[in-house]
């Protein structure tokens, strides 16, 4: 592929297969061809096996001209015989961690304005013998960024939730939870929301225990971790509120984003509100990264009716982001 000029970098947006195996081709194929539809808009990038992607193609009902709305970039990561739609393998876990490397390489030599991907399988890559417990980790490390400055934050129909800590046994995460790492998570998240357009975001920590601890009568984590860390949000010039019982803060909605404590108090409330239309985005990387909420379904994989509004979404919502200044 010929490297683009700087001003046609700016309107490209990779879109990363996923796990091979998963729905990932087809919501990819499925989000370039409606974002591609858009001669004004952004020029989608398909990331991954050029072979898996002509195949899907070739089994879809695409529009007529669906091939002229996207490019691709052909990552040879895994042979034929070894695509197989519908199977946990890890040979396919392998593959979706070279595509995202391929993507991030293209994002930083300037050919690409961000990069949204398909859903992955822990699983899988796990069992190719990479340590992996999600996209957030994996853009840490590509990106050389600190794995304590980058998080996952959660959007759908404007609520929008940052995890201090993520994929974890729960005591383990309370236990690794300080005022310093909420700081971080919110700083991430902060930054984040304003490339997403709004310039002065309002956050709210959410409380460890039920009620925020109850002025200490269910312990005293929020004494010790949320009230500082909002001050010290305050402090640095950031809107801060908090800590404040999860269950009235996520009720009230009064905050442009939210900092939650432990991977389930934010993942439920967003699920509930977008079962599978939410997207997923790596706060603090040094990249445009986003995914979507919801996983890989091999249970429907190569058969035609996996639904892409939330990858769709995810793409646009990068194309917005990356046409604001950083």
């Amino acid at each position: 592929m010929t490297a683009p000029s700087a001003a046609a970098a700016a309107s490209r947006i990779g879109i990363v297969l996923g796990d091979p195996n998963g729905i990932g081709p087809e919501i990819a194929i499925r989000a370039a061809c409606a974002v591609g539809a858009d001669a004004a808009g952004p020029r989608p990038v398909l990331i991954g096996d050029a072979h898996i992607i002509e195949a899907c193609c070739a089994g879809l009902n695409l529009p007529h001209d669906a091939r002229r709305r996207f490019d691709i970039e052909d990552v040879p990561a895994l042979p034929p015989a070894a695509w197989q739609p519908g199977q946990v393998d890890a040979r396919a876990g392998a593959a979706t961690v070279a595509y995202v490397r391929a993507a991030v390489r293209l994002c930083q030599a300037g050919q690409l304005a961000a990069i949204a991907a398909g859903p992955h399988s822990e699983t899988a890559v796990n069992a190719a013998g990479i340590a992996f417990s999600g996209y957030s980790g994996l853009i840490a490390e590509l990106t050389a960024t600190p794995r304590d400055k980058t998080f996952l934050m959660l959007e759908a129909c404007g609520l929008r939730i940052v995890h201090a800590t993520l994929h974890e046994r729960l005591v383990d995460a309370v236990a690794r939870l300080t005022p310093q790492l909420v700081v971080a998570a919110a700083n991430a998240a902060h930054a984040t929301v304003r490339r997403l357009g709004i310039a002065r975001p309002r956050a709210c920590i959410l409380g460890v225990n039920p009620h925020a601890g109850e002025n200490g009568l269910f312990g005293d984590d929020d004494e010790r971790i949320g009230r500082p860390a909002a001050a010290l949000l305050r402090e640095a010039g950031i809107a801060a509120d908090g800590p404040i019982g999860a269950d009235l803060a996520l009720a009230e909605r009064k905050h442009d984003f939210y900092v939650a404590m432990f991977h389930d108090q934010g993942h439920i409330a967003v699920k509930m509100l977008s079962p599978k239309g939410a997207t997923a985005l790596v706060a603090g990387a040094p990249v445009l990264f986003a995914s979507v909420g919801h996983g890989a379904a091999f249970d429907i994989a190569g058969q035609g009716r996996a639904d892409a509004t939330a990858l769709t979404a995810t793409v646009t919502m990068l194309a917005q982001a990356a046409a604001r200044p950083a």
